[in-house]
């Protein structure tokens, strides 16, 4: 993409600058992309609307993404903000999510449902913990200006409580490309309960700036982040820690620390047929 725009700039057509293969050669096969590899570009892609989204704010709205900051209450030690919108009339946090299918979740639930099988933590929860790093940044006088945002993709279809998608609600759900629509009104319905802005431009200026230097930049410490939560969420899908070694087949939790506990499995999990390899 930057490389497009770049040639572009110099006056170059991008398509006729690729490389030629001759006749006789054949070209280079593309090498495959892991399930990984696919779900961090569908993320970038994701990221980068939303982007382009907040760049159409008004020029009083500052925004920063992808942020980590310290966080002792979080497991890694940090967390790591998507974005974050400031206006004269409050800070909007938004979480991003990129799945695809139908949406399960209430207020008083811990975990809400993909397509009624697979489990995601409450996002307006993982949000909460965001905020509560952000507010250890800045001044308390600010703290009561945070509105939660989740965004999702278009691929979802939302059964939630009917309360995340009321504008007057500090908790709001939304599909991302109506982000910024929603951000504006958001801010329209703070205007007409304040007389006065909340914040001032110097105000907006002085959160704007801390938050840019409580960003944690430093390479290593963002990758201890993302192992630490790819640790996590692995060791809380069954399907990846209750198998069977063998066979795959996955198995109860009392089977799962049955095995763990007994020596001659040497810490492998095996379902009741293969156990008795062992007898």
């Amino acid at each position: 993409m930057f490389r497009f725009f770049s040639l572009l700039k110099r006056g170059k057509d991008p398509i006729q600058t690729k490389e030629k293969h001759s006749k006789k050669e054949a070209p280079a096969s593309k090498p495959k992309r892991n399930n990984e590899q696919i779900s961090k570009r569908k993320g970038e892609l994701g990221e980068y609307k939303i982007d382009i989204q907040l760049y159409q704010l008004p020029k009083d709205f500052r925004f920063l993404s992808d942020l980590l900051v310290e966080n002792p209450k979080a497991k890694s030690g940090y967390s790591q903000v998507d974005h974050v919108v400031i206006t004269p009339y409050g800070m909007i946090v938004i979480e991003t999510k990129n799945y695809q299918g139908t949406i399960y979740g209430g207020k008083g639930r811990k975990t809400w449902l993909v397509n009624g099988k697979f489990k995601m933590m409450n996002p307006f929860l993982q949000n909460y913990g965001h905020i509560q790093a952000l507010k250890a940044a800045i001044d308390k006088k600010y703290h009561e200006h945070f509105v939660s945002m989740v965004s999702f993709t278009k691929r979802c279809t939302f059964k939630v409580d009917l309360e995340y998608r009321k504008i007057a609600s500090d908790e709001l759900i939304v599909y991302d490309i109506e982000l910024s629509e929603f951000i504006q009104r958001k801010v329209s319905v703070l205007k007409l309960e304040h007389k006065e802005p909340l914040l001032s431009e110097s105000d907006i200026g002085t959160i704007y700036d801390t938050f840019f230097n409580a960003n944690i930049t430093d390479p290593k410490l963002r990758q201890h982040h993302e192992q630490s939560f790819k640790d996590e969420k692995t060791e809380k899908d069954p399907r990846k820690q209750s198998q069977c070694v063998t066979c795959k087949k996955v198995v109860s939790e009392k089977v799962k620390s049955f095995c763990l506990n007994n020596k001659k499995f040497e810490g492998k999990v095996y379902c009741y047929e293969h156990q008795k390899i062992f007898k």
